[in-house]
């Protein structure tokens, strides 16, 4: 499954002298010439902006350490957890580790990633937001720190919704409902010309990541907190796909339509994603971006607390490192240190269109003149709720995933699809421990 990021190619167009701070500064190494400690760096960044991205600061690295190197190596997202493990059993494991969140739990339970020494966990503490942490993090353990940091949040078309008499986006969910209703047309034989709120087969972001949003914003989890079962089968659960199986039924929303497209082109008023959208939004829709607003995920009651999901990427060591302390601190300057009011990794995910949990960098290289659009997800970074990452987690993702779309299509009842998840997903996190 490809994550949101496969789909970011488009810039936020920062300042460059922000994006390539501090490379010109000239800096004596601090090691033994001729003698380099060259530590590997594998990641899925192997194509477009962020492969530039991820290089940019890599070189600046080399250029001021005579001692310890850094070399890249990147392979496609679709095969970066496999090759993780694969190596890693060849004993060719690399000695820094860029994985997805998600797959944290199944990775420390295979005993490839090492737990952060503790001034280094002490860092992470320090400087991310909780949702930020608790991704990098197994059962408390820190390991690693996080870089890429994506929050779900409402998008809507201001023009289909001001057409239909809506008047601002919804705040609650009997709000969506209604706007979901009041925006949406079908032609004559029923096909859907405008779907009022977008739920999408198309992949893991619209089916299961829009899913999660609701559900946390409801008071839900998909996991319990031990990590040993699903907790989905519970009020805020059906509540969740209650709402989805009526939006359906009533024509409301159409699962197979690529929401993607059709949210560009007008079709779409109304659909949960992550902020990673937002770049690719504009330079797809051009004068037409004026229309898309960006709002907190409804909420079941005006009352309710406000959550959402995030899902996030992490920097690791390997445990079959022979450089352990090296690579540690080659991740400190990466991740800690500061240039012109940022961390290199700050900048680096704002070039290619992404945020870190680091909200006070993402302010500082976005300024007052970005897009206001960005800002909903920067604040949903202080109450976002993380991904599950326990070992058995990307296959329960899989399995929710099938159960959702079962329920979508007919094919399930909401009884059926909750009774369903929970006997497939305890059934797989319970044997993954």
């Amino acid at each position: 499954m490809t994550p949101s990021l496969s789909r970011r190619h488009f810039a936020l167009g920062l300042p460059s002298a922000l994006l390539a701070a501090g490379c010109a500064a000239p800096h004596r190494g601090t090691g033994r010439p001729g003698d380099p400690i060259v530590l590997t760096l594998l990641s899925h960044y192997a194509s477009g902006e962020l492969k530039k991205a991820l290089q940019g600061p890599v070189d600046e690295w080399n250029a001021l350490h005579d001692r310890v190197k850094v070399r890249t190596k990147a392979v496609e997202f679709t095969d970066l957890l496999t090759t993780f493990m694969v190596r890693q059993a060849a004993g060719q494991g690399t000695d820094i580790l860029h994985p997805y969140c998600l797959w944290n739990g199944q990775l420390v339970r295979a005993g490839v990633l090492r737990p952060a020494p503790p001034e280094h966990a002490e860092e992470v503490g320090r400087g991310y937001g909780t949702a930020a942490v608790g991704s990098a993090s197994v059962a408390g353990t820190v390991y690693g720190y996080p870089t890429e940091m994506q929050t779900y949040a409402l998008y809507y078309n201001r023009r289909l919704l001001r057409e239909a008499g809506v008047d601002g986006p919804p705040h609650t969910w009997p709000e969506l409902e209604e706007a979901a209703y009041r925006t949406s047309r079908q032609d004559r034989y029923g096909n859907t010309l405008v779907q009022g709120f977008g739920l999408s087969t198309f992949d893991d972001s619209t089916t299961v990541g829009q899913t999660l949003a609701l559900l946390n914003a409801a008071g839900g989890r998909f996991v319990s907190a031990d990590g040993r079962r699903t907790a989905i089968d519970s009020p805020a659960g059906r509540a969740v796909f209650d709402l989805e199986r009526r939006l359906v039924d009533k024509g409301a929303s159409a699962p197979g339509v690529n929401v993607y497209q059709a949210f560009a082109s007008g079709q779409v008023a109304m659909v949960i994603s992550a902020g990673w959208w937002t770049a690719n939004l504009k330079a797809l829709m051009g004068t037409a971006y004026r229309e898309v607003g960006v709002a907190p995920v409804p909420l079941p009651e005006p009352d309710a607390k406000r959550a959402t999901l995030s899902t996030g990427f992490m920097l690791g060591v390997n445990t079959a490192s022979e450089h352990p302390r090296e690579a540690w601190e080659f991740l400190r300057w990466l991740n800690v240190d500061k240039v012109r009011g940022a961390t290199r990794m700050s900048a680096l995910q704002a070039s290619a269109g992404s945020l870190t949990g680091r909200a006070d960098d993402m302010r500082t290289l976005l300024g007052t003149g970005g897009d206001p659009n960005l800002h909903p997800f920067l604040d949903a970074l202080a109450y976002a709720v993380p991904e599950p990452n326990v070992p058995g987690a990307q296959q329960a993702k899989s399995l929710l995933r099938k159960n959702i779309e079962a329920l979508w299509t007919g094919q399930q009842t909401v009884d059926e699809a909750l009774r369903s998840t929970r006997r497939q997903v305890d059934q797989e996190v319970s044997r993954s421990w």
